[in-house]
């Protein structure tokens, strides 16, 4: 086992087989306090001034992983590297002919083999069946070309034992939605995607009212315009289209096919995409129909994401006794320089594609969030999913947002303000207004350095880097289980092992002590309690939250998809849910048995 900063074999293996550095095949971090050093050293280097400071203090934050930069962060800093430090990526629209199709597709390949995940909105292609215009041909329908998709992504592997992730989005009024829906109920297809459905507010006011939902699709430059027309804002277009009605379905009866597809095999996810729209800070430049793989992040056309997370099992003072706290200071002030950090990596990093590098550097967007939430709460003898968590999982998310934006502010005086910053706009946003009256000012004063600070993201692989804290939001799934672990090679072996806060309980009272009641595991949480703590922070996020709720097998079918109109009616963004079914199975394993073959999307994905 490496050095002390481990207390497990495989937290340790995670570090030299994804995140050590080797330069032909020589080691270069001989432990992970150089991972860290490279990292501070490589980011401090863009200042203009004071680097010494800045790398000390870039140090400071890494060391004992207590702020957890996104894994191409930490695996590509300062290596030879021809890799993205960008976890992921929302491409281009793919245009609705062969060209384009492939053209996209290229694109995509290229931003997977530089170590990027990326998203595809797919709404763009003609439905299934309808005249391909201009070569005689009959479309195949957007579901067609994603196994194309999938093909390739089967054939790339990223820096380290990384393989490249996807996002596919269908609008819900789509003609092939219900196409989309069903695709992945045959495990073996469409491995590396994870699906979501874009639903709006007009669907789901039908939904409510039990209304006919009209599937449409834009006209193409030279179709007559026969039948029933109506406009439609659609994916790619700044101005409204005119769009041909295809057939009408039942809302709720749509409705309830996403439904029984996401109880039956765990997708397809939904995403508000009003919701994530009227929301967004850049609402004034920006129309968002997809998002990175996992969800927590919504982006432009050629957007990128730029993840960490502050480990708040690192600022628990006194844990597992009745002085235990947690230092709010510190997180604050870690925030504010995990800030800094993010920032520097827009100056530090390559970008696949030169679109790309636009976009991104015209926003400087950063996704700044928390991990180990579950354990810290543990520590602290709070009990997961009780109001009292609720309540402070809200107050850390607010300490990090309103100290990522306070330190962006002084970016912003300090190095100047994104570009796409329009102050008059930009302080009319929805989010932006219900932010402390000194930080409105401030923004309208100085401007901003970054146009989103907060994200949180599942950290999968960072998370088990750091001794199997809980990832992210998500409560402890189980005390001690089973994991799947990539190796180097691309193989995969399986782990025993243990929640970070368990392990840190037996070693203090002993394997006999029993155990507090804020241990709490994920499959005695009720799904209500996932929805509050998730709404909690949702408040305090500015773009999303990656949060899967787990349901047991057994669980009724309208009580599951009632979580989803709950979800709706307390302004999150979107839903994931887990059930272990015949599809998909389980994911993390409690017991000592064979762990299947999962797909892309799982209550393990990671943004790392």
């Amino acid at each position: 086992m490496a050095e002390g900063y481990f207390d497990s074999e495989v937290s340790s293996r995670i570090w030299d087989i994804r995140y050590r550095y080797r330069q032909a095949g020589e080691i270069v971090d001989r432990s992970v306090a150089d991972t860290w050093r490279r990292v501070a050293r490589t980011l401090a280097g863009v200042e203009t001034h004071d680097r010494e400071v800045w790398e000390r203090r870039f140090y400071d934050i890494l060391a004992g992983f207590r702020f957890l930069p996104g894994g191409r962060i930490l695996a590509g800093t300062g290596t030879s590297h021809k890799v993205t430090l960008f976890n992921c990526f929302v491409m281009g629209a793919v245009e609705d002919s062969l060209d384009g199709i492939f053209e996209a597709l290229k694109e995509g390949a290229l931003t997977m083999q530089h170590g990027g995940g990326v998203g595809y909105d797919f709404s763009t292609l003609r439905p299934s069946g309808e005249p391909a215009f201009g070569v005689g041909a009959i479309a195949s329908g957007p579901v067609s070309f994603m196994h194309i998709w999938d093909s390739m992504c089967a054939t790339l592997l990223s820096t380290g034992a990384r393989r490249g992730a996807m996002m596919a989005t269908l609008r819900c009024d789509h003609p092939d939605i219900e196409i989309f829906i069903a695709a992945k109920r045959n495990p073996s297809v469409l491995r590396h995607f994870n699906l979501s459905v874009l639903v709006s507010d007009d669907f789901m006011r039908a939904v409510q009212q039990d209304d006919e939902w009209p599937l449409v699709f834009p006209l193409a430059e030279n179709e007559a315009a026969t039948g029933e027309i109506v406009e439609r804002r659609w994916t790619g277009s700044s101005e409204p289209r005119r769009c041909r009605v295809r057939r009408e379905v039942r809302a709720r009866e749509l409705w309830g096919r996403i439904m029984r597809a996401t109880y039956d095999y765990a997708e397809p996810g939904v995403i508000f995409i009003d919701r994530i729209n009227r929301m967004n800070n850049l609402w004034y430049c920006e129309q968002i129909s997809a998002t990175n793989p996992c969800g927590e992040i919504p982006l432009p056309y050629y957007g990128a994401c730029n993840l960490g997370a502050i480990n708040l099992t690192q600022f628990v003072r006194a844990p597992f006794t009745p002085d235990a706290a947690l230092d709010m200071d510190g997180i604050g002030a870690t925030a504010a320089t995990a800030t800094r950090l993010l920032d520097n990596v827009y100056d530090a990093s390559r970008f696949p594609l030169e679109r790309q590098a636009q976009v991104a550097r015209a926003s400087r967007r950063l996704g700044l969030g928390l991990t180990g939430l579950a354990d810290a709460l543990a520590m602290l003898g709070i009990r997961y999913g009780s109001a009292e968590s609720a309540d402070l999982g809200g107050e850390v998310m607010r300490r990090i947002c309103h100290g990522a934006y306070r330190a962006s502010m002084g970016l912003a005086r300090e190095k100047g303000i994104f570009p796409a910053f329009r102050a008059d706009k930009y302080l009319s946003g929805e989010f932006i207004r219900s932010l402390p009256r000194d930080i409105v000012d401030g923004i309208g004063r100085d401007g901003l350095r970054n146009s989103h600070l907060t994200a949180v993201a599942p950290t999968g692989t960072i998370s088990l880097l750091a001794n199997n804290v809980s990832s992210g939001l998500e409560p402890i799934f189980d005390f001690e289980f089973t994991r799947r672990i990539r190796e180097a090679d691309g193989s995969f072996s399986e782990a025993r092992v243990g929640d970070y806060a368990y392990r840190q309980f037996r070693l203090r009272y002993g394997e006999n002590a029993p155990l507090p009641e804020a241990f709490i595991r994920t499959g005695e949480i009720a799904p209500e309690m996932h929805l509050e703590i998730q709404a909690a922070l949702q408040q305090y996020v500015d773009s999303s939250i990656s949060k899967t709720i787990n349901v047991p097998r057994d669980y009724d079918f309208d009580a599951f998809r009632s979580i989803y109109e709950k979800a709706y009616a307390k302004g999150l963004k979107g839903c994931t849910t887990f059930r272990p079914n015949p599809v998909t199975g389980e994911v993390l394993v409690a017991e000592e048995s064979a762990i299947p073959e999962k797909q892309c999307c799982s209550i393990e994905r990671e943004s790392d």
